[in-house]
């Protein structure tokens, strides 16, 4: 069955609006590089077994492979990293906001990567999403305003951003070449873990784990649901639309975040945060309208 890119979509943006928050509960005795690994390593493992139980050939040439490590290495890998230590110094929310950039970022790189035409739809799109992403956080952007720990936070968000970006780049490629979504997934999680774990080991960062239910819950969590399913909805969309267009999750996962910190962390909404969500969902629909790439 053919899943409708919308469904795709709304899937992606839903699972990942949660999963800001519940990485805060992987940000404690664990490293995040050594989180990182666990999650994709899980994740790689859940995703393999759901190949090999649909019969899909885990089987790739050896040339593959390259493309495959810098696929797993960027959209996995030190993408996560970076998102793990940004929230060690922000709010989740804040890092969300950041993230919400990859919607100019992706489609600049196709123009450069790929010599995709720069629409004038997709450039108001992202504008509308990413001011209105920003006026929703308006008072945690303020606070990053005066340095230290904040502006920390806010360079390795950026710097993630830009690391997924050229993930995306790299899965169009893949995609272009023909590699089939689910099973060139599996083979990018299981060396995003590596790639993490081999970070882990050059920082000396302990192997620990913490037995509580929070952060077990979180990361199984955010292996089956975080990874596998949000993932495996986003790289098929990305393969039917393109980068530029699928990026916009970016812009929508930021909203549904701020509505799970209305109902669990008692966020309160201001007339400039209506604004904001308003100018949010009028920069999605324009870019869902969008033909696709």
């Amino acid at each position: 069955m053919r899943i409708p890119n919308a469904a795709l979509f709304i899937i992606a943006s839903a699972i990942w609006g949660s999963t800001w928050l519940a990485i805060t509960y992987q940000l404690g005795t664990v490293s995040p590089e050594v989180s990182v690994a666990y999650r994709f390593a899980l994740g790689a493992l859940m995703l393999a077994a759901y190949c090999l139980a649909s019969r899909r050939s885990l089987r790739f040439p050896r040339r593959a492979h390259p493309m495959l490590v810098l696929f797993g290495a960027t959209l996995f890998g030190l993408n996560y990293i970076g998102v793990y230590l940004a929230e060690r110094y922000v709010a989740s929310g804040l890092v969300a906001v950041v993230f919400s950039t990859i919607v100019f970022m992706s489609p600049i790189g196709m123009r450069i990567v790929y010599k995709e035409a720069l629409t004038l739809r997709t450039l108001v799109a992202a504008g509308l999403g990413v001011s209105g992403v920003a006026l929703l956080f308006l008072p945690e952007l303020r606070a990053a305003r005066q340095g230290g720990a904040a502006a920390v936070g806010i360079a390795l968000a950026f710097g993630a951003t830009a690391i997924a970006t050229i993930g995306n780049m790299v899965a169009v490629r893949n995609y272009k070449i023909g590699l089939p979504t689910f099973p060139a997934t599996t083979w990018g999680m299981a060396y995003g873990a590596l790639t993490a774990a081999i970070v882990a080991i050059i920082l000396g960062e302990p192997w620990t784990f913490e037995p509580s239910a929070a952060y077990t819950l979180s990361l199984v969590y955010l292996a089956l649901f975080g990874s596998v399913i949000a993932f495996g909805a986003y790289l098929t969309l990305l393969k039917r639309v393109g980068a530029a267009q699928s990026s916009f999750v970016g812009v929508a996962t930021p909203v549904i975040a701020l509505v799970l910190s209305t109902l669990f962390e008692g966020y309160r909404w201001t007339w400039v945060g209506v604004i904001g969500i308003v100018l949010a969902v009028a920069g999605n629909w324009l870019a869902l309208r969008a033909k696709p790439a």
